[in-house]
């Protein structure tokens, strides 16, 4: 089917440009079988260059009569100067594409095409006796430019056309080009030109070929704003009619008589073909080349899925048009770092590269998956359908069920995410992002592999976005030094006056929009939840030691300053070494600091609690147990925690006037801590009557509102001294 096609468009552009000759032995001024037979050539290789033969004979049997002796010639240029074009098309051309340089490369082909078939052709005329000797360079010169002009009309059309189905994801969508609507007005400014052109050339008027740059100015027009294919079609409609018009001397133009006056037209056609071509060229290679970048720029490299930058425009527009449910799936795998510490790093990145496969041939042709992080993906689910949270636990159990071979590995791993169901004007992008993070973070809470679906709802969902802010909010503080010390005074409660001040720094936030000063409740939490506890230690540590290094007369007041240290630090060996060895290089005495450990911190491991409190002591600081009472509550422990103080956990303190299982506990903490040859403090000491019972009880010292309420720092150290408020 494919050669009967190909022989009859060549017999019909033959027979078109037969029409051009208008007597024995000239040479047609226009050629459009030339370019046919080099397109086909190059687009389905050289052996399909034998189909030219069988054309060219019907032609001379059927339309175009000739001597015996001119055959062989007329077969041979046609078939010899295709495949010298085509070698030379091989040897420069590495493939055939839209680009400056194919084109370029073709145009090299088609220049030894037209030169090898005109010698042959013209060789043949003189030969068999159809032109003189005399005849024979304009006759080469007519031939050549005939077949480069067919070739320039008719082979961008035929490639472009023919082309195969593009792979290329750089190639750009047809939302980079101009509409139907300008594509309707540029047909009609096409048609229009025609009209102008064929009708000025009836009135006799000596400029009407001048009036050609309309339909030229129309095709720059559309190799600026349209897709190739309309530019490329375009101008081989204008090559034709602009050639019909002035070769066979239609709407009053007069056909060239003179061989100058041919090679003067054919060159102007020649010349008129190929400039949109380059334009469009080399306007589509800079669409190309920017595509390109925009998409690596949106392109996350290990896993060839869209990254995060993709990510938020995706969810922006998806946010902002009509109509439609959709969902955003937040997904954030399991204890991924494991891989890395035991398997490498390039495991870690093979095990992504998988997932990211995986997570792609699982979702349905709608929806989007985007890799936002190091163990981070994300998914825009579209609504038709729904069934949003099974699909997701599908997903999960295909993630859970997952393998990769890394040499002596099989790599599996699990994920939680974070659903959140939307329609788009409902929400902002950053209250979605929000919503589906702290879904994810409430199902690796929960344990992992599972889906949290966020609810917009008040409640825990809304807790933990609050926290999440908290955290940044507490990582700016950190930045901008908005972090105050204040000071809360620690009295004995018996005749025992100690020398100095004995206080225990606290920790406040200074709202940069308020100025207020915000108490640790606020913060502490999430920065516990957020694994922040350890940056606010050494800052802590970090702004007291600093603090009294600058004040001597200060410091030379101290006599314990009591500094609370997070869960989180116990058991961080970089903290542990930072805190030894700010406080061993400190111009402050290592025996006025004491550090508060929770209780139920230190319990939960009490080897490296006790290892930090061994360090610490070979310096001479002291420490103290707080809130102690609320946790384990077992005295068994204490034997394995080498502290100072226990610190009489505030709820016991309080309701030590109205609860006699309060009096029995605080009496039993005294008592084992003074066996133990410990101390004790009461926390949240308010009143004078609770202040009694607790000096009754035997504890030690007392702190609270009523004893002493917390100062700034500055304050604090500028009385004359810390007394209790009542004794």
């Amino acid at each position: 089917m494919r050669f009967i096609l190909l022989t009859a468009l060549y017999l019909l552009g033959a027979w078109y440009a037969e029409a051009f000759i208008r007597a024995p032995g000239q040479v047609a001024l226009f050629w459009p079988a030339s370019g046919l037979a080099y397109a086909a050539v190059i687009r389905y290789g050289p052996r399909w260059a034998l189909f030219i033969p069988a054309p060219v004979l019907l032609m001379h049997w059927m339309t175009s009569p000739v001597p015996v002796s001119f055959l062989p010639y007329s077969v041979l240029s046609n078939l010899l100067g295709v495949l010298a074009g085509i070698g030379v098309v091989r040897l420069t051309t590495t493939r055939t594409r839209i680009s400056v340089a194919s084109g370029f490369g073709l145009l090299r082909g088609a220049m030894v095409m037209v030169a090898v078939s005109g010698l042959i052709g013209t060789t043949g005329l003189v030969t068999s006796g159809m032109i003189t000797s005399d005849a024979f360079w304009p006759a080469l010169a007519k031939w050549s430019m005939g077949d480069l002009l067919g070739i320039a009309c008719v082979a961008p059309s035929f490639l472009i056309l023919t082309a195969p189905p593009s792979t290329n994801p750089d190639l750009p969508p047809w939302q980079d080009y101009s509409g139907g609507r300008e594509k309707s007005l540029w047909a009609a400014g096409m048609l229009l030109s025609f009209a102008v052109v064929y009708l000025g050339g009836n009135r006799n008027n000596l400029y009407a070929l001048g009036m050609v740059a309309l339909p030229l100015s129309l095709l720059l027009w559309s190799a600026i704003r349209f897709q190739p294919v309309w530019t490329v079609l375009g101008t081989s409609a204008v090559t034709v009619f602009l050639t019909s018009l002035t070769g066979l001397g239609l709407a009053g133009f007069t056909p060239p008589e003179k061989p100058l006056d041919s090679a003067l037209l054919l060159g102007f056609m020649c010349l008129f073909s190929l400039i949109p071509l380059v334009l469009v060229a080399s306007i589509f290679e800079q669409r190309l080349a920017t595509r390109k970048v925009l998409r690596r720029a949106m392109t996350d490299a290990p896993t060839g899925l869209p990254n995060r930058a993709a990510f938020e425009e995706a969810t922006q527009q998806a946010l902002e048009r009509k109509g439609g449910v959709c969902a955003l799936a937040y997904l954030d795998l399991d204890h991924f770092t494991l891989i890395n510490d035991t398997a490498s790093h390039a495991a870690g990145d093979a095990l992504i590269h998988g997932i990211g496969s995986l997570l792609k041939a699982r979702v349905r042709n709608s929806d989007r998956v985007f890799r936002i992080g190091g163990d981070e993906f994300a998914l825009l689910l579209d609504g038709e359908g729904a069934g949003f949270q099974e699909r997701m636990q599908d997903l999960l159990r295909a993630l859970e069920n997952y393998r990769v071979g890394w040499r002596d590995h099989v790599l599996n791993i699990t994920g939680s995410i974070g659903l959140v169901i939307f329609e788009p004007g409902q929400l902002e992008f950053a209250r979605l992002l929000s919503l589906a993070d702290a879904a994810c973070f409430t199902a690796k809470e929960l344990g992992g592999n599972r889906v949290c679906l966020a609810s917009r709802e008040p409640g825990e969902m809304q807790e933990r976005t609050e926290a999440m802010r908290w955290a940044v909010r507490i990582r700016e503080a950190l930045d901008r030094g908005l972090f105050e010390l204040d000071c809360q005074a620690i009295t004995s409660l018996h005749d025992q006056p100690t020398e100095g001040r004995h206080f225990e720094v606290l920790l406040r936030m200074r709202d940069p929009m308020t100025g207020q000063r915000l108490e640790p409740g606020h913060f502490i939490p999430a920065a516990e939840r957020f694994q922040l506890g350890v940056a606010l230690d050494r800052h802590v540590v970090e702004l007291t030691l600093r603090w009294l290094e600058a004040r001597p007369d200060a410091a030379a007041q101290v006599h314990s300053c009591a500094i609370n240290l997070t869960a989180a630090s116990l058991v961080d060996e970089g903290f542990r070494q930072f805190l030894f060895d700010r406080v061993r290089n400190s111009k402050i005495p290592a025996n006025k600091l004491c550090f508060e450990i929770t209780e139920t911190s230190a319990v939960r491991d009490l080897a490296r609690a006790q290892g930090l409190i061994t360090q610490m002591r070979t310096l001479g600081c002291a420490f103290s147990l707080d809130d102690f009472g609320t946790g384990f509550c077992s005295f068994n422990y204490l034997r394995s925690l080498d502290v100072d103080y226990f610190k009489i956990d505030g709820s016991f303190v309080r309701d030590l006037d109205s609860s006699s299982l309060s009096t029995a506990v605080i009496r039993a903490i005294t008592d084992i801590a003074h066996v133990l040859d410990k101390q004790t403090i009461a926390e949240h000491t308010e009143n004078e009557a609770v202040c009694s019972v607790l000096r009754e009880l035997g504890v030690d010292f007392a702190q609270g509102y009523g004893i002493h309420k917390p100062q700034p720092i500055e304050q604090y150290f500028a009385l004359a001294s810390s007394r209790p408020a009542f004794r």
